[in-house]
């Protein structure tokens, strides 16, 4: 029995083997399939560690990139600003130096404006001054021929004849002139048409006696007389003015008929344009 048994046992163990080898070759099998799929992981993790650190480059270039492209656009807009700029500086200073050149030559006119006033002034000058001398000369002849008719004295707006009554005699209350007035008027007037620029102011007078309104008229009546009396001789009427002035003016005080005699008066005032 014992012989069966162990012959029986024997074929059972040998299909064994071929069975735990196979199990050997699985389980190989599968540490390499864990090893290389441990392998893999590990280079899927380091590629997928790489793949992230070149998205990072890449972003970051990117990143670069688009600030070396505001920067471009920056310097470009300063560029163009500054370009602008001296477009309009360059313009400032053309129309700086027109200007300039305007100035220049409004100067040099100006100068020449003035060079030319300060000639024409000095000539004006000198031909006043030569009129001046003139006239001059002519009022000192005209006080010398004048002195001699009648009393004749010089003030700063030229001549005044004083034909009172040692010379021109008015009545009282009386306008008219006498025949002898006419022909003392005559010998006045024949010397003033022969002067020129000359403007004669014709001024009446009364004495005390009266009204300040009927003395007023009567020295009117009176200049008007002798105004008229020149005209006839000849002198234009164009530079003859007539005035009253009543009693306010007297040329002596007191109430005695020689000094009422001598504010019964006519004056002539003797003026030359010239000097004025």
């Amino acid at each position: 029995m014992p012989d069966k048994l162990t012959a029986l046992s024997v074929p059972s163990q040998e299909p064994r083997e071929p069975s735990r080898a196979r199990t050997g070759l699985v389980a190989l099998l599968a540490l390499l399939v864990v090893a290389l799929l441990g392998g893999l992981g590990f280079f899927g993790r380091e590629a997928l560690r790489r793949m992230d650190a070149v998205e990072r480059q890449l972003a970051g270039l990117s990143a670069k990139a688009d600030e070396a492209a505001a920067l471009s656009r920056q310097a470009m807009a300063q560029a163009a600003a500054a370009e602008a700029s001296a477009g309009v500086a360059a313009a400032g200073r053309q129309q700086a130096e027109a200007e300039a050149t305007l100035a220049r030559e409004e100067a040099g006119t100006a100068r020449r404006q003035a060079t030319s006033a300060i000639d024409a002034a000095a000539h004006a000058q000198v031909e006043a001054d030569r009129i001046r001398k003139q006239a001059e000369a002519e009022v000192n002849r005209l006080e010398q021929a004048l002195g001699q008719i009648a009393e004749t004295r010089r003030t700063a707006l030229g001549l005044v004849l004083n034909l009172g009554s040692d010379y021109l005699k008015f009545e009282f209350d009386r306008a008219e002139l006498r025949p002898e007035d006419r022909e003392l008027l005559s010998r006045i007037a024949g010397i003033l048409i022969t002067a020129q620029g000359y403007s004669i102011s014709v001024n009446g007078h009364t004495d005390d006696v009266g009204t300040e309104e009927y003395n007023q008229k009567l020295s009117e009546r009176r200049a008007e007389a002798v105004r008229d009396y020149l005209v006839g001789a000849g002198l234009s009427p164009d530079i003859l003015s007539v005035t009253g002035h009543g009693k306010s003016r007297p040329l002596v005080q007191g109430a005695s008929e020689r000094a009422r005699a001598r504010n019964r008066r006519v004056e002539l005032g003797i003026a030359n344009m010239r000097i004025l």
